[in-house]
């Protein structure tokens, strides 16, 4: 393997476990490898795109690709859709791995592997990429969920980076017992109450249980017409975002539409900051993904007031 420079910076995605396993992952790489503990940044899609790339080296995980990374000394180890490949910056890239897989395995030539991070990563991996006939599909949920609850940030205080600490811990049981009790009710609340955006694009109210497992769910069954989904989220900051998913790769491009990423049937989007409930959500998207049409607002609850 060619060497990698060494980063000033490593820049990771801040919303899921992949992101948290690759960013903690490069860290410890670039720790073997130059004695030092670089700066580790987490970020939206969005957010990413205001901040300015001005280090001489950084390495970027689990954050769609680009223009203004490609740029010398910088390094690009990710699994999204990309148009062109960078000139000037190094790509490590498989769409059939996560980020975390990827960042992992730049670990394990460099002797740092183990069998607990070989469980972690693994589970990780099963539901970044949502692998839903993998035996542990249930279980990885569950480890994935972990970030969506309880934040990027507050696992890395609680665990102290020792990202190992996540197998077994005791805060899968409160996401196992979410999943059992929570999802049934979820979805059969949901699927009363997804709200037309375009004709092939809904919105799914939720109100209990994992959002991504209820829309699914609901992308599986024959009475759903839509070919998108979306579900709105409140991040630790206060700001609303939207999760899309989808069957047949259509999920990133409406994300897209919204300035967002991820990959073809996980995607998503921040909203601005002047959106500020589910209902203004609504009128947003359709503005967005309906320009050309007069914008008539059905009553929505508004699940975060």
């Amino acid at each position: 393997m060619v060497p990698l420079p060494k980063p000033d910076v490593i820049l990771t995605h801040e919303s899921d476990l992949d992101g948290l396993l690759a960013g903690v992952l490069l860290r410890r790489l670039a720790e073997a490898e130059f004695g030092e503990r670089p700066r580790l940044e987490a970020w939206s899609y969005q957010a990413l795109r205001q901040r300015p790339m001005h280090e001489a080296c950084a390495w970027v995980t689990d954050l769609s690709w680009e223009s203004r990374m490609d740029r010398p000394h910088w390094v690009i180890i990710d699994h999204h859709p990309y148009d062109a490949p960078p000139r000037h910056a190094r790509l490590i890239h498989d769409a059939n791995k996560s980020a975390a897989l990827l960042c992992y395995e730049l670990c394990r030539a460099a002797g740092l592997g183990s069998p607990q991070l070989d469980r972690l990563v693994h589970l990780s991996n099963v539901a970044d990429l949502f692998l839903d006939d993998d035996p542990d599909f249930e279980l990885a949920s569950d480890y994935a969920n972990l970030v969506k609850i309880y934040g990027f940030w507050n696992l890395m205080t609680l665990v102290e980076e020792q990202i190992e600490r996540l197998l077994d811990h005791p805060l899968l049981e409160v996401m196992r017992v979410k999943r059992q009790v929570e999802n049934p009710i979820g979805l059969a609340w949901s699927r009363n109450n997804i709200i037309e955006i375009t004709p092939s694009v809904g919105l799914v109210e939720t109100v209990v249980g994992n959002p991504n497992l209820i829309v699914h769910a609901l992308l599986d069954d024959p009475d759903v017409r839509y070919a998108v989904l979306m579900t709105v989220v409140r991040r630790g900051n206060g700001a609303l975002a939207v999760s899309l998913r989808s069957r047949n790769g259509q999920a990133l491009a409406v994300a897209s539409r919204l300035q967002g990423g991820g990959h073809p049937n996980a995607a998503a989007a921040s909203l601005p900051r002047s959106v500020r409930s589910a209902a203004e959500a609504a009128q947003y998207l359709r503005q967005v993904l309906n320009p050309r049409q007069e914008v008539h607002l059905n009553p929505l609850h508004d699940l975060f007031a």
